[in-house]
């Protein structure tokens, strides 16, 4: 799906920001490292998040809020540059901003989920994006119900990991119901995504994950119980 770009005046104006303030702080050695440490998921510039989040905060000084169209045009804006910390940038701008887009924002998001993907921003806009998303909106339970099937696996560890923060408002029965559903795939990232979240539910719910884990042991993959059992 190619998502178009809208017109947007404070996007021109963050954007020339950005690449103005982040380059003049890039570290080369930094950089290397931080490269490295991803799997050489993207070139960085080597900005610490401390200092990072410092600069964005210069970048955005004075700034208006944006509507959903702003959000749209950053977050795609900042991820067609190469460096990793762009891509951070618009992670944290949404996270800061999502109840300012409609669920008619989540093909955005997706397009974000599946474009250079990797853990450091997945699983942010997994919690922090779409998971507010779903909760502002019930009818997107029906988009994670698909989600999960993705032949993307990081579509599916975003549906794993959207109620990461709902505590007590989780649906159980949905997030029981997901783990099964991945509980055979092969990858690292799909059975570490079904542990966490458990163990995350376990938190309020001990008893429930408990129970469930013991009664699908034979379904669950080792790496999947030992993280969901973590702290029990």
């Amino acid at each position: 799906m190619t998502l178009g770009v809208p017109p947007s005046e404070l996007a021109d104006t963050v954007l020339e920001r950005l690449t103005t303030v982040y380059p003049a702080a890039a570290d080369a050695t930094r950089a290397a490292q931080a490269a490295a440490y991803m799997k050489g998921i993207a070139p960085f510039l080597g900005i610490p998040t401390p200092e990072r989040r410092v600069l964005s905060r210069t970048v955005l000084s004075g700034l208006p809020r944006p509507d959903e169209a702003d959000c749209t045009a950053i977050a795609l804006r900042a991820w067609d540059l190469r460096e990793r910390e762009y891509h951070y940038f618009a992670v944290d701008y949404l996270r800061r901003h999502v109840a300012r887009c409609s669920s008619g924002f989540l093909p955005v998001v997706r397009h974000l989920v599946v474009t250079t993907p990797w853990w450091d921003t997945v699983d942010t806009l997994a919690a922090h994006v779409v998971g507010p998303m779903v909760a502002a909106d019930p009818e997107l339970k029906a988009v994670m119900d698909a989600w999960i099937e993705d032949a993307n696996l990081w579509v599916a560890r975003t549906a794993l990991l959207h109620q990461l923060r709902y505590k007590e408002a989780t649906d159980a029965e949905r997030l029981f119901g997901y783990c099964l559903r991945q509980s055979r795939h092969a990858d690292f990232f799909i059975r570490k995504a079904i542990g966490w979240s458990l163990r995350e539910y376990a938190k309020t719910d001990p008893a429930a994950v408990r129970d469930f884990v013991e009664g699908s042991r034979d379904r669950l993959a080792p790496l999947s119980v030992r993280e969901a059992l973590k702290n029990l």
